[in-house]
C-alpha cells in the first residue's frame, strides 16, 4: 500500500499563526520607513519654501509680507485683499503661471482669483497629512511669538503688510524660525489667503496631530464658492467656535509654570484666534529657520525658547541657540 504524504490540519495552523506573528512584527517596521519617508519629503517642502523666501529677499531686498491689507488686526474670514507671503513667492518655486494668473487688484476671494486659488501646489501639502487638498497648505510663516490678532506690530517675520530686512533680523536668521507646518482642516481659507492659514504663533505647539491649531469652520461670504470647496479630496474634519474656544482655554491652562498673564489670551472675537503650529508626525512638527536649516522640534520644547525662536529681535540667545 502505498502511503499519503501531506500536511495535518494542525500543522497548517501553526504555519499560519507563525506567519501572522511576523506579519504582525513586521507592519510596523513598515509604517515607521514609510513615515520617514514622508517625513524626509515633508521636510524637502520647507527647504523649497525657505529658499523661496531667501530669494525673494534677495531680489526685493526685504522678505515677503506676511499679508496684505489696508488696515488690521486681520479677521480669519473670507473678507478682504489678503493676499499672503506665499503668492508673493510662486516665481522662485517654478510656479510663474499660478503667479501670472493672479489678479493683484483683486481680493484673494474674488472671482477673479478662483482659479489661482484653486491651484495643486504640491510643495505646500505635506505628504503625512490625512487632511491636506488641492488649494490648502500644510505651511504657515511666523507672525508672533505668541497668541495675538495678525497685526502690524507682531515681532515675527511675516504679519500685516511687513516689510522686514534680513538685518531687521537683530536676533540672526539662524536662531529665528520663518516657517513650519500647521494641521489643515475644514473651513481654512487656503493658501492664497494671508490669514491664520498662511500664518501662525509658537504661543502654542503640538506635534502627533494635537494642537488647537485647527481652523474653525466660518460662513462663507465671499464671491463664488468657498475656498474649501476647490477639491473634494480636501480637508474633512471642522471645528465651531465653541470647540476652538475650548482648545484654546485648555491651552491657556495646561502651562501651570508660568504667571497668568504669560498664558495664551483668549481674544473676545474669535475670528481673531491665530493658534498655533502642529503636525500628524509622532512628537512634534518640522520648522525651518531664516538660514534655510530645517529641524524637527519637539512638542516638549520649553515655550520661552519657542518664543525667543519665534520672535526677531527679543536679543535672547542664551536658550534658544540649541534648539
Amino acid at each position: 500500500m502505498k502511503r499519503r504524504t501531506g500536511f495535518t490540519y494542525l500543522e497548517m495552523v501553526v504555519v499560519i499563526a507563525i506567519i501572522g506573528v511576523l506579519v504582525a512584527l513586521l507592519l510596523p517596521a513598515v509604517q515607521a520607513a514609510r513615515e520617514a519617508a514622508r517625513r524626509m519629503a515633508c521636510g524637502n517642502h520647507l527647504e523649497q519654501l525657505i529658499l523661496a523666501v531667501q530669494q525673494y529677499e534677495a531680489a526685493h531686498g526685504v522678505y515677503p509680507p506676511g499679508t496684505i491689507a489696508d488696515q488690521g488686526p486681520i479677521l480669519n474670514v473670507p473678507q478682504g485683499y489678503h493676499h499672503g507671503w506665499i503668492s508673493q513667492i510662486l516665481p522662485y518655486l517654478e510656479q510663474e503661471v499660478v503667479a501670472r494668473n493672479i489678479d493683484r487688484r483683486a481680493s484673494v476671494y474674488g472671482p477673479a482669483n478662483r482659479d489661482p486659488r484653486r491651484a495643486d501646489i504640491e510643495v505646500l501639502r505635506c505628504p503625512s497629512s490625512p487632511a491636506g487638498g488641492v488649494g490648502y497648505s500644510d505651511y504657515a510663516a511666523v507672525h508672533h511669538d505668541r497668541e495675538a490678532p495678525i497685526d502690524v506690530d507682531n515681532n515675527g517675520v511675516f504679519f500685516l503688510n511687513s516689510a522686514i530686512r534680513y538685518d531687521d533680523v537683530v536676533d540672526g536668521v539662524s536662531n529665528t524660525i520663518f516657517l513650519g507646518e500647521k494641521a489643515t482642516v475644514r473651513g481654512d481659507l487656503g493658501w492664497m489667503s494671508g490669514t491664520r492659514a498662511t500664518l501662525r504663533n509658537f504661543g502654542v505647539f503640538g506635534g502627533g496631530g494635537w494642537g488647537w491649531g485647527n481652523a474653525p469652520r466660518l460662513p462663507w461670504t465671499g464671491d463664488g464658492p468657498p475656498p474649501d470647496a476647490a477639491s473634494e479630496s480636501g480637508p474633512r474634519e471642522m471645528l465651531n467656535d465653541q470647540a476652538l474656544k475650548e482648545a484654546l482655554f485648555q491651552a491657556a491652562e495646561s502651562d501651570t509654570s508660568l504667571l497668568p498673564e504669560q498664558r495664551v489670551q483668549v481674544p473676545q472675537d474669535m475670528r481673531l484666534a491665530v493658534g498655533g503650529f502642529s503636525s500628524v508626525h509622532p512628537g512634534g512638527a518640522q520648522f525651518a529657520r531664516g538660514d534655510g536649516s530645517v529641524r524637527f522640534v519637539a512638542e516638549t520644547i520649553d515655550i520661552q525658547v519657542r518664543w525667543q525662536l519665534a520672535n526677531r529681535a527679543d536679543r535672547r540667545l542664551d536658550d534658544a541657540h540649541d534648539w
